[in-house]
């Protein structure tokens, strides 16, 4: 399944050097203890989070809430604001690849669905934050969930946005 991509002012990052992607860091707590839900990507195998390309009519909070339910069945309530990024280069099939910057938004998991879009390509499974970071390719977000027990908080995201399968900015 080969990715075509026109890059347009919509699709670049702020710094307008890189290609915007929006990311769920979903969460639970388990006992006191913060736990974060990774993904095999469909190419590779590496663990990542679930990420992907901007979505006309919806904000960034939601495309990423919309990528947490499609690719790892991760119900829950989104953070309005960003709590970091990171860069990668994504491949893209009989192209070059594309530098990515990509926010990442906290998603407090609620439930994990049984049937979701891409249960059939990906893996999924909880780690202790320490953990994911050692299982992620990327030094910045290695960073970014190496300091998620003091770093991430629902309370301190304002206005959280509701994700859940029967609401249309997740649809499958």
């Amino acid at each position: 399944m080969g990715e075509q991509m026109i890059l347009t002012s919509k699709s670049l990052a702020p710094d307008g050097a890189c290609a915007a992607q929006f990311a769920a860091l979903c969460w639970r707590l388990h006992g006191a203890e913060v736990q974060v839900l990774l993904i095999t990507s469909r190419d590779t195998g590496r663990w990542v989070l679930p990420k992907g390309w901007a979505m006309e009519g919806r904000s960034p909070a939601e495309a990423a809430a919309r990528e947490a339910w499609e690719e790892a069945g991760a119900v829950g309530t989104v953070g309005a604001v960003s709590i970091g990024h990171f860069h990668y280069d994504k491949a893209m099939a009989g192209a070059e690849p594309v530098r990515c910057r990509v926010e990442v938004f906290g998603l407090s998991v609620a439930d994990l669905a049984a049937k979701y879009p891409e249960r059939k390509q990906r893996s999924r499974r909880w780690f202790t934050a320490q953990e994911a970071a050692q299982m992620v390719n990327e030094p910045e977000l290695r960073a970014l969930l190496a300091a998620l027990p003091t770093g991430l908080a629902v309370e301190s995201a304002p206005a959280p946005l509701a994700a859940s399968p029967d609401q249309d900015h997740i649809r499958g």
